[in-house]
């Protein structure tokens, strides 16, 4: 196994994507291709086209920081698919069986835990690099309360936004959600080929959902930092919140998502509605698991 189709597939869609005028090059006749050719990104990248096209063809095993960066510069790369090209350049220079050497699958730390716990007004949770809700705090279980009644969905937001017809209710923006979600999976495989339970996850997605499989071919990249999600709840309807994720230093592939609201703003008023509705159901929670007992 190795990422060679990943490398070419990547190149080639961000090779297409470019014209000749966004990239300062005459344009002479009739052209099949409405991208650059591979001729003019070597021009471009100051590389033969013999070594551009060994580059294409999926081997980057022995490429140099500065050809990478000669080759991002020539391809437009933004910052996201920059690293995303050094991502895949490291994993081809690894050999299998350093890549397949991975740390022990990591946990949530007991400190990492109270801190969720501890932001009761916000919605706090701890993820994979697979998208798997590790640790939710109440008000995320109350905000995700649909993907956790689909057990189908394991806590996994990646299958809940694409198996689960829930998500397009939820999720006002939602083809912006899964096209984001879709970009973040493809930077995790570029950077973990050999993980088997991410592979899989990527395989139950293309085989279940035709609109992963087509949005995956697309090879976008994406990387969840801050940013704005619009929800409609089925309790306390629209939610317009702004979400913050941090990597957790040390716990490689875990990072805490918290969303939040501006004070003021209906969507505080609907957070706070929100954890009220979530108080009184893990009341009547507790009622009935005492009542079976």
């Amino acid at each position: 196994m190795d990422n060679r189709a990943e490398v070419s597939a990547f190149l080639k869609s961000r090779r297409d994507k470019i014209t000749p005028e966004q990239a300062g090059l005459p344009v002479y006749g009739n052209r099949r291709v409405s991208g650059l050719r591979r001729s003019e990104v070597a021009l471009l990248a100051g590389v033969s086209v013999e070594y551009y096209t060994r580059l294409e063809r999926g081997n980057l095993s022995g490429a140099s920081d500065s050809v990478l960066d000669s080759l991002a510069q020539a391809l437009r790369l933004d910052d996201t698919e920059r690293t995303h090209l050094y991502d895949l350049a490291r994993a081809a220079n690894a050999t299998p069986a350093r890549a397949r050497r991975r740390p022990a699958r990591p946990t949530v730390r007991p400190s990492v835990q109270r801190i969720v716990e501890g932001l009761p007004e916000l919605p706090a949770f701890v993820q994979n690099n697979r998208f798997d809700v590790l640790v939710a705090n109440p008000l995320a279980r109350a905000l995700y309360s649909e993907m956790y009644a689909d057990t189908a969905c394991q806590a996994n937001t990646a299958r809940f936004v694409f198996l689960s017809p829930a998500a397009r209710r939820l999720y006002i923006d939602w083809e912006h959600v899964a096209e984001a979600g879709v970009g973040a999976l493809r930077v995790e495989a570029g950077k973990n080929p050999y993980d088997r339970e991410l592979s899989n996850l990527i395989g139950e997605l293309s085989t279940r959902s035709d609109t992963f499989r087509v949005m995956w071919g697309a090879h976008d990249v994406h990387v969840y930092q801050s940013g704005r999600k619009r929800f409609r709840h089925p309790v306390v309807g629209d939610l317009d919140l702004e979400y913050e994720r941090m990597e957790l230093p040390g716990d490689t592939g875990l990072a805490i998502a918290v969303y939040s609201a501006p004070p003021g703003t209906a969507a505080e008023d609907g957070l706070k509605l929100l954890a009220s509705w979530s108080a009184t159901a893990e009341v009547a929670q507790a009622a009935e698991a005492d009542a079976e007992n």
